[in-house]
């Protein structure tokens, strides 16, 4: 084996996080220890430390005498973080409109022509579409009204990898439904900053953050059922 180092841990823990988000390992997918040795030229101790860490995320569950595997999405979770964010940002964006700058104002549309660029690829070069950067400049545009109002710590919690809703978020958007939605519902956003007007926010941002449960729809039960949790009942559409 080659010796490695423990930021070459680090970036190891980082690729596998990454793939994993990216479904590039599916739910309900083996990790085995022998297969990341080998491409990983990495002996098991450090191996098992690295997936001991994902299963501290959340991303996989180490099963006694089975292995590894690849946790499965919680709908109920989503829609509970779904919820959460609705409750907070709702606030936090309208206080961000009666208190915002010319500055801050100006700094929300760059980042909406930054979002508008990249979702232009996706319809006029799709295999070169970056889903990361994607969902990356959408929270950067929400992460500037927390900021602005001194909000720092709740878009830490709020945007911090979470198994379910981050792997849910990013199924919603290689599905392709959501990005014309995004980009309509952030033109919204930017129509109310400059109007100051926050009789529109909650409504807004129901449509917005539950627009992935709504665009998924049916598929939660057909396409992508392996990929979810047994649920005990239909999920209903909160938005």
């Amino acid at each position: 084996m080659i010796a490695q180092t423990n930021a070459d841990h680090e970036q190891i823990f980082q690729t596998l996080k990454l793939e994993i988000l990216r479904f590039e390992h599916k739910p309900g997918d083996l990790l085995s220890e022998h297969y990341l040795c080998q491409r990983f030229s990495l002996s098991r101790t450090p191996v098992r430390s690295i997936l001991q860490r994902l299963q501290e995320n959340g991303l996989v569950q180490i099963v006694p005498r089975k292995g590894s595997i690849v946790t499965r999405l919680d709908y109920d979770i989503v829609n509970q973080f779904i919820y959460e964010r609705v409750a907070v940002e709702t606030m936090v964006l309208r206080d961000f409109i009666l208190s915002c700058s010319p500055t801050d104002a100006e700094r929300v549309r760059f980042v909406y022509s930054q979002l508008e660029a990249l979702g232009q690829t996706y319809f006029t070069d799709p295999g070169h579409f970056d889903v990361d950067r994607f969902r990356e400049t959408d929270l950067s545009m929400h992460e500037i009204w927390f900021r602005a109002t001194n909000k720092r710590f709740l878009w830490e919690r709020l945007s911090s990898t979470q198994a379910s809703y981050t792997r849910f978020c990013t199924l919603d958007i290689i599905e392709g439904s959501n990005v014309s939605d995004v980009l309509r519902d952030h033109q919204e956003m930017l129509r109310l900053i400059d109007a100051h007007d926050v009789s529109g926010i909650e409504p807004l941002m129901r449509r917005h953050l539950y627009g992935g449960i709504r665009r998924m729809g049916a598929l939660v039960f057909t396409k992508y059922a392996s990929y979810f949790e047994p649920m005990e009942t239909s999920p209903s559409e909160n938005a």
